[in-house]
């Protein structure tokens, strides 16, 4: 015996599916920015990728483009605020804000900005298993989906020559950064790009989880590759800018309806 008709399929215009949104003003987009900003840096905050005052996200601001927001020197990252966030020029003069902005990172993220103007936000933080994979001075291996979005999308700075404080280091983490999406700073840490916050911030999570497993891979055995085509193919499925918005959206929604604090 054949069962009730089921009901006919919803339309497909009828069923929510978050897109980046468009901005009526620049006002909005910059809000909308900062807003990302600080929901960023607290849920860097919450994986505990902060190490003392090491670690920056900027975002660069969408009327000035030479300017960045970034988060302020010596705050936590779990108790920044929208409106805690500082701007600051190119050379790291704050120019809105009440607070100070750690000159040595702002100097490295400057360059980047410069030399990418598709660029909106870089994030760069001393994690765990970043920096364990950078003493290495290795890259990704492509042995899991997610590490096949950053396969010959990513590259190695292998140098370390301290503190990076002037400009001239700052170019040359950019030149080696290159056209890709993230850096192994060798000796360091990682370093991740995007159009949006959500991206950059997306990318920085999956590249430390995916050193995580890598590691973890090596330590345990010996991985096995995924082989070159369809590490390609992965990539061009899972590598771009708009999957890793759509990704972040629901640690965005984690953190904005837990903490909703942030936005003041």
């Amino acid at each position: 015996m054949h069962g009730p008709t089921p009901p006919l399929p919803l339309p497909t215009d009828r069923l929510q599916f978050a897109m980046p949104p468009m901005h009526e003003s620049l006002d909005d987009e910059r809000r909308h920015r900062k807003e990302r900003l600080a929901g960023a840096l607290r849920i860097f905050g919450r994986l505990g990728f902060e190490d003392g005052v090491s670690g920056h996200i900027t975002a660069r601001d969408p009327e000035y483009s030479n300017c960045f927001w970034v988060n302020p020197f010596g705050m936590p990252f779990k108790h920044v605020t929208v409106s805690d966030l500082v701007l600051a020029n190119s050379e790291g003069q704050v120019i809105e804000g009440r607070y100070h902005v750690n000159q040595a990172a702002f100097t490295v993220h400057a360059q980047v900005h410069a030399a990418r103007h598709d660029v909106v936000a870089v994030a760069h933080c001393h994690s765990v298993h970043g920096r364990a994979l950078s003493a290495l001075g290795e890259l990704l291996d492509p042995i899991s989906q997610e590490s096949c979005a950053f396969y010959e999308d990513h590259a190695l700075y292998d140098a370390y020559t301290g503190v990076a404080v002037d400009a001239d280091e700052g170019r040359r983490i950019a030149g080696a950064l290159g056209s890709r999406k993230a850096l192994v700073l060798r000796n360091h840490g990682l370093l991740t790009v995007g159009d949006s916050v959500d991206a950059a911030a997306w990318w920085f999570l999956s590249m430390e989880r995916s050193a995580q497993v890598q590691l973890t891979a090596k330590a345990a055995g010996r991985p096995l590759l995924i082989d070159h085509k369809l590490a390609v193919a992965t990539r061009e499925q899972l590598g771009g800018d708009l999957v890793a918005w759509i990704n972040y959206q629901p640690v965005w929604q984690d953190v904005s309806r837990s903490e909703p604090d942030l936005l003041s």
